[in-house]
């Protein structure tokens, strides 16, 4: 039977027939396309911005600026006197709109020390007039503090100057340029032992969440129906409950005259109550207990599509229970345990409400000094800094899952 030839009309109308279908598609998915763009693209690309662009200094003193970048700052020799002039012009602007302490905050994180240089500059440049700081700015200038005769401060303005910068990713490693440029560690180690005591903390409530959850989601799936539907409304439960409440609860067990040292006490297991609260022993625990059910879901969802018939011809052919379910059952389960592994993972390395309530000084995570940065010091580029490291340090572990989850189910296979 042969199959009949269309005429050109005919393929021109199936063609648009299927452009029509195109663009339907297309515009059914736009308003998903956009949620995503506005949700999740657009504040990721704005950190990411916000942790190199640094204008603050460029909009204080441009004009001087300008001047420094004719400037050989390695002769070793101070910039020009025109320059130390229009300087003190701007020195003294600022300090009439109360901006010079700006000035000041933002070379002190250069050069520390140099925050009290500039304001009582400032101060003194105020009472000078005008026609005299314009034929004379750079010697009063060098009069005022002996510091201005150096040229590392300069270094330090003209480097701060920078619209671009990387110096918000140095501090966040725990690193810092010197005024000649060269980068060295930090004095105070202060970020990579809180991203190092985050990542310890969520794998401890990685492992935690597997241990309990585990068992948990395999009596769910083999249980009946009405006992197993009971349960799964006992594990759903905590979705219904605000974080903040489950968060008070575990402040009440865990404090020192709480349930559980109460209890423990009774039982005479303690003698004194035991510190509990705000330590890093609070925070996993009741994390533990938020996250677990992203643990257990997918871990019943995977365990209950398998057939237990496979088990059952293991133990039928000689098999031992035990090893029996190490070797037949829960290689089946990998796929579950790897999802909920990596959901109370990476949701818990973000985590900061409730290691700020209940951590203390010992449970707090990069999360929380991320949050610090944002709301109490203003300092938006350093968090977005900590938070690029922290997106680039989850998309490795990430990507590292994925090849080793890879290569295991090759193997299995």
């Amino acid at each position: 039977m042969s199959i009949p030839e269309l005429s050109r009309d005919e393929i021109r109308e199936a063609n648009r027939n299927i452009r029509r279908k195109k663009i339907l598609a297309i515009l059914f998915v736009t308003p998903l396309l956009l949620f995503i763009f506005i949700t999740f693209v657009a504040p990721i690309a704005t950190m990411l911005y916000r942790s190199v662009y640094h204008p603050t200094v460029a909009e204080l003193i441009p004009d001087t600026l300008q001047q420094l970048d004719d400037w050989d700052a390695d002769s070793g020799e101070l910039p020009p006197p025109q320059t130390l002039t229009l300087f003190a012009v701007e020195l003294k602007r600022l300090a009439k709109e109360r901006l010079s302490g700006k000035l000041a905050e933002e070379i002190n994180r250069g050069l520390p020390g140099s925050s009290s240089l500039i304001k009582a500059t400032a101060r003194k440049l105020q009472r000078v007039d005008d026609a005299e700081l314009q034929s004379q700015g750079d010697q009063l200038l060098l009069a005022s503090h002996p510091k201005w005769s150096g040229v590392e401060v300069w270094q330090t303005i003209r480097r701060a100057g920078s619209i671009f910068t990387d110096d918000y990713y140095l501090t966040a490693l725990d690193l810092e340029r010197t005024p000649s440029g060269e980068i060295v560690q930090r004095d105070t180690q202060i970020y990579l032992k809180l991203y190092w005591k985050s990542l310890k903390i969520a794998f401890y409530i990685t492992v935690l969440t597997a241990i309990i959850g585990f068992p948990l989601a395999w009596y769910l799936a083999n249980a009946p129906s009405r006992i197993a539907n009971t349960l799964m409304i006992l594990v759903l439960l905590p979705f219904w409950t605000s974080l903040l409440v489950r968060t008070t609860a575990w402040i009440a067990l865990l404090q020192t005259n709480g349930v559980v040292n109460s209890v423990l006490q009774w039982l005479h297991v303690i003698n004194e109550p035991i510190e509990m609260l705000y330590t890093q022993f609070a925070t996993v625990i009741a994390m533990t207990h938020i996250l677990l059910p992203f643990m257990i879901l997918p871990l019943y969802s995977v365990m209950k599509g398998i057939d237990p018939s496979y088990y059952r011809a293991a133990l039928s052919l000689g098999a031992k229970p035990i090893p029996a379910f190490v070797r037949i059952y829960m290689p089946m389960t990998l796929p579950g345990l790897s999802a909920g592994a990596l959901l109370v993972f990476i949701i818990s390395i973000g985590y900061y409400i409730t290691p700020a309530l209940v951590g203390g000084t010992d449970g707090q995570m990069i999360s929380n000094i991320i949050a610090f940065h944002m709301q109490s010091s203003n300092n938006w580029e350093l968090a977005a800094a900590l938070g690029s490291l922290l997106l680039l340090l989850i998309t490795v572990l990430y990507w590292l899952y994925d090849r080793l989850v890879g290569i295991s189910n090759l193997k299995l296979g």
